[in-house]
């Protein structure tokens, strides 16, 4: 707004420092609603001034005797005509005014409408109950800070893996992930919502897997208040999936793995490896531990990382001959794993292969094992070791915990993991427990 030539310059413009407007920051505007210390005089009321029916805005009167100066076209000079259009937007159930760039006097946090109290000339500022509801983001580092204890985490996934598998009683609430194919640069997006309310907790995890891009999965895991819908937590969803899907491994071995267990064999060197050796060397007692990759660099990398002795084999045959536990982490398409290859009794967890056309086991190791998996319904959806192969579902990993199918750990046994959302919950909401807890 330009000035009278004998007025005193005003201080520049007030602007409500909202958290959800994200507006870029400026040395010309004040952090407080305080008028500049400079200025002789304070800033003028505000009265509402109307602009024909349903419409009214705020604007400063003139000085006594002194005619209204005409109103600039940039009520914001200092700010980018981006800040400018998010100004004019409805934040929330904030009131607004209708006339271009001019913001009315109340924050986001009341009801439509609805003034805050503050003195004229003043624009209201956000409560801190309001600014304490925004959304928290847990990246990688926060997320691996404080991620639960191992049997905690463990004991929690049981209960909802039986709770999934009970029915409407379990209380899990968990469609099938939608995958959105992105063919022209040979990828997928995946959305994974699910709700239990044993755990009264509610999640959607975004994953994103490009064949040809390193890292090849990208996660974001999204935490709701069940009770209204409200976004709480955004956290890293690359260390969630990474870390429950070798909790619900190691699971499936307790289970499945023969009674004498001495050899882990690992084959893949990606971020999965590096979860499943992890949790399986705390929890499991393994005399030898070998791994495969089909890049040798990678396979050498991982044993000089992790934290104790790893034996690096030249091919699939070498790594799994004789070994008791097997573990497949790869990014194959076409099967890897030959049924005459594996020990009779041995247990494999097989992780990847995630899609309907992919395999990373062939027919020998699906039709001469016993077959478990995360979930049916997905399993006959989306995986290709157990579609093309034809393969018969014994039971569910949820239906073994629950006691009402066997755990035949005397035969070769497969658990083929897909991953569900209601893991991502657990963990999701565990992990945002310990970040609450720590102040």
């Amino acid at each position: 707004m330009s000035h009278h030539p004998q007025m005193p310059q005003p201080a520049p413009p007030i602007i409500p420092r909202y958290p959800s407007l994200h507006l870029p920051s400026s040395p010309d505007a004040p952090a407080c609603t305080s008028h500049h210390p400079q200025m002789p005089q304070p800033a003028p009321p505000i009265i509402p001034i109307s602009h024909g029916k349903g419409r009214s805005c705020t604007a400063p009167r003139a000085a006594p005797g002194r005619p209204l100066a005409k109103r600039s076209r940039a009520p914001f000079p200092s700010l980018p005509h981006r800040g400018r259009a998010e100004l004019r937007r409805p934040l929330g159930g904030a009131g607004r005014c209708r006339r271009r760039g001019v913001p009315q006097p109340w924050a986001v946090a009341g009801r439509v409408g609805e003034p805050l109290p503050c003195a004229p000339g003043q624009l209201a500022s956000v409560p801190a109950a309001s600014m304490s509801s925004a959304p928290v983001f847990l990246d990688a580092g926060a997320v691996q800070k404080h991620w639960p204890a191992s049997r905690a985490l463990l004991a929690a996934l049981e209960a909802a893996l039986a709770a999934f598998c009970s029915g409407a009683e379990g209380g899990v609430v968990q469609p099938l992930r939608t995958v959105l194919p992105i063919q022209k640069h040979s990828g997928f997006l995946g959305v994974m919502p699910a709700y239990s309310a044993n755990d009264d907790a509610l999640t959607t995890k975004l994953v994103t897997f490009y064949e040809n891009v390193s890292p090849s999965h990208q996660a974001t895991v999204l935490l709701f208040d069940p009770t209204n819908g409200a976004l709480k937590a955004m956290m890293d969803g690359n260390v969630i999936t990474a870390k429950r899907t070798a909790a619900v491994s190691a699971i499936a071995t307790k289970y499945l793995m023969p009674a004498v267990s001495e050899v882990l064999c690992i084959l893949g060197a990606g971020i999965q490896a590096y979860s499943h050796y992890e949790l399986f060397t705390e929890l499991f007692s393994f005399k030898e531990i070998r791994i495969w990759n089909r890049t040798k660099e990678n396979a050498e990398k991982f044993a000089r990382t992790v934290n104790g002795p790893v034996q690096i084999c030249s091919s699939v045959q070498m790594a799994v001959n004789g070994a008791d536990v097997i573990v497949t982490v790869t990014m194959a398409t076409q099967p890897i794993l030959r049924g005459e290859w594996v020990k009779p009794g041995a247990h494999i967890n097989a992780i990847g292969a995630s899609r309907p056309d992919w395999r990373e086991l062939d027919d020998s190791v699906m039709s001469n094992s016993v077959l478990y998996v995360d979930s049916k319904e997905a399993a006959l959806r989306e995986s290709g070791d157990v579609i093309l192969s034809g393969a018969s579902i014994s039971a569910e990993l949820g239906e073994v915990i629950l006691g009402s199918k066997p755990a035949l750990r005397e035969k070769t046994t497969v658990f083929k993991s897909l991953g569900m959302a209601i893991e991502d919950t657990i963990a999701g909401k565990m992990v945002f427990e310990g970040w609450s807890a720590s102040g």
